[in-house]
This record gives C-alpha cells, structure tokens and sequence, in this order.
C-alpha cells in the first residue's frame, strides 16, 4: 500500500472519533490491551509522562517533550488530533514518523487489526508505542485522546501524571458535569504514581484529592506549589497555568537531570523543538492574523480574554464548529462588534452552516455564511484593513484547513 492508501485504509475501518464523533467512542480498553499484548507490550519497554485534560494538554505535552529534548534526551511524543499531516500525533525529538513506518506497521499487523476491528484511534496508539519502544527513547510524552479512564493510552504505567484545565466539553461521552469529567481523567492516576494537577479547580479539587488518596498517589496542584515561572515562545496568556504545571511535573520526574538551563530554552524554543502547531498561531502581520485550536466554553474564555487585548481597528472573526458543540454557552464569549464569517469545517461533523448563522444572529453575532473555511478566510482577507486582526478557530478542523 501507498502512504495513502494506508491511512485511507486506516481511516475506514471504523469511524474515527474526530470524524464521526460520539459513534466512534467505544468506551472499552479490550481491544487496545489486546494489541497490546500481541505487540509483546511496548509501553513497558520505555519510561513516560501521561497527558489528560480538557484544555492545555497538548500544549503541556509539547513544552514537557522540548524541555527533555535540551536536557538531551531521546523524547517520544504523541499528541492528537492532527492538523495536516497524520504523522503528527507521533513524535522522536520533533521529527515526525517516518511514512514507511507508518505502512509497514500497518501491513504487518493488518491481520490483527481486521480480526479484532480496531478503531482508528486504538491501532494509531498501539503504532505510536511500538514506534517509541523500538526506537529505545529515554521517556515519552503521551497526550490522551478523549477522557482518561478509558483512553486507549491509559495502559501506560508512567513516571509522572499530568492533568491540565478541567472544562465542559464531550459531555455526551465523558458526563454533565465538571465532576463527572474530572473523575473521567482522573482515571489515568495510577498506584503510587504522582499526579500533577496544573489548575487549581476549587469545585473539582477534592475528586482528584480522593482518586490519589485511594490509589496511594501524591497529588500535586501547580498553582498551589509553583510560584517562580517562566516564560514560554507559545503565545497566549493562558498559557502560564500550563507553565505550571510543566514545571511541577519536573520536580516529580526522578533519574532525569534537567537544569533551569533546560528548562527556559524549551520553554522558548517549543515551536521549534516539536513542530506544534495551532496556539495562538500568528499567520500574518498586516493584517494581523491569528488563529487558535480552543474549542470548548474554558479554552475561548482565554482566547477572547487574548483577542481583547490586541490592538486593532477592526476585528474579523472566521468561525466553524462540529455539530455536538453547546453554541449557547460558547456564542455569548464572542465580542458583538466584530465582522463574522462563518463556514463549516470540511468532516462529517462540521456544524451546518446556516445553523450557525441562525444561533448567531440570536447572539447578537452579525455575518456572512460561506460554503467553505478556505472561502470564508479569503472574505476577510479581501475586507481587512492592514491595521485589523482576523481570527480563525472555533475548532481544530477550522484552524486545520488554514495553517
């Protein structure tokens, strides 16, 4: 099979999550435990840090893999989704996987993967840890997919847990309350394992107080205990809670000597170092223009908080969200006085258009619909002055079909 033809293949097996949605979310481990052992169990094989959250995860999980990476090491990352290329989600040293590996892995183990019916997610999890294990990495980063508990990653018996920004979104999977998500991801804390919880939530505090307590696991909340920081090249002033949490997950991480040399040059250095992309992502400067990945009512709290910061003459907001997001909650974050464009992100999820006009105007929110993101984006280049800022988010697959 070509590069292609195998992640089409991929692709089609079963539905995959940022395709499809809540279809997709199977809600058991059999299947990836399974591949697991039929890979002989290549999580044992190499240490790592466990990424969860709502908000903040990927960022973490890309400043945690640049600050090892100038300490030396040989550092696995795995994040998801991706914006425009697979390899992406699977990392050594910022370099992504190599397109032989990926259809290697897959002909090698199609067999198993068509018997047991594994989903997209599960065979892109079991790829990304048989990667790191045979490329003998130092520690990896790993960023869980959806939820925690029973995340595919969650076979992972890491140094070191992170769980970032705690917010209500895929409340139709992981549960209708801060609570219910947080016990969601606080299922990746392990016996004795620490646990670093970078935002402290007072309302859903004392669930991972008590998940750690009965597991016999030090919980650590950053903000608590950090108090010197520093700064980071990822742009965004909600980033230095993210900060935080890094760096208290480093004071956690035994047998690795990581200096405050380190530590300040992968802060600053993590675009570089990873390749990330979609924080606060500036794509042009006259005009200004800006995109971000926030999708959730907490993530476009601080990117709106950002926006009303900037200077500009006039704003212009590109938009495009998935079906299953709750527009009452997050429509009213947007400012009224901006000139809207909104589009609808090419998947099967994105949200119909015309229904986001529709939800809009009863925001108060004034604008033009278009067919497509890349449409929608070229109106509000053509419209902008020099001195406006365009803003490109309202999903991944929005900014995706940008950067």
């Amino acid at each position: 099979m070509t590069y292609k033809e195998t992640l089409d293949w991929m692709f089609a097996q079963l539905p995959a999550y940022q395709q499809k949605g809540k279809v997709a979310y199977n809600g058991k481990m059999d299947n990836i435990r399974a591949f697991s052992t039929f890979l002989n169990h290549p999580e044992t094989k190499f240490k790592s840090i466990h990424v969860a959250g709502t908000n903040g995860k990927g960022s973490s999980s890309h400043m945690l893999a640049s600050i090892l990476q100038e300490a030396g090491y040989k550092v696995g990352l795995y994040t998801s989704p991706h914006l425009k290329d697979f390899r992406e989600r699977i990392k050594i040293n910022g370099k992504t996987i190599r397109k032989k590996k990926v259809v290697g892995f897959i002909e090698k183990n199609k067999a198993f993967l068509e018997e047991y019916q594994l989903s997209f997610f599960e065979m892109t999890v079991g790829m990304a840890l048989d990667f790191f294990a045979s490329e003998k990495v130092d520690i990896a980063v790993v960023e869980v997919g959806l939820g925690g508990r029973l995340d595919s990653t969650n076979i992972l018996n890491p140094e070191v847990a992170l769980i970032t920004n705690i917010g209500m979104d895929h409340l139709d999977m992981l549960g209708d309350t801060l609570g219910k998500i947080a016990k969601e991801k606080a299922g990746i804390i392990k016996e004795g394992i620490p646990v670093v919880v970078s935002e402290y939530q007072e309302e859903i505090a004392e669930v991972f107080h008590n998940v750690a307590v009965s597991k016999n696991a030090k919980v650590i909340f950053a903000e608590k205990v950090i108090h010197k920081t520093f700064k980071t090249s990822l742009l965004g002033n909600y980033q230095s809670k993210n900060v935080k949490g890094v760096l208290a997950v480093l004071t956690e991480l035994k047998d690795y000597k990581i200096k405050k040399k380190h530590i300040k040059s992968g802060l600053k250095h993590v675009v570089k170092n990873t390749g990330l992309l979609g924080r606060w992502q500036i794509l042009n400067k006259k005009p200004f223009v800006v995109c971000d990945t926030a999708h959730n009512k907490e993530g476009l709290t601080y990117v709106t908080e950002q926006l009303a910061q900037q200077d500009f003459n006039e704003l212009h907001m590109v938009l495009g969200f998935v079906k299953e997001k709750d527009l009452d909650s997050i429509l009213p974050l947007f400012p009224k006085n901006a000139h809207y464009y909104f589009c609808k992100p090419n998947i099967m999820r994105g949200l119909d258009v015309e229904i986001l006009v529709n939800k809009a105007k009863m925001h108060a929110l004034k604008g033009e619909s278009y067919n497509s993101v890349d449409k929608a984006f070229k109106a509000a280049l053509k419209t902008a002055g020099k001195k406006d800022l365009i803003f490109i988010g309202g999903s991944t697959f929005t900014v995706a079909e940008v950067v």
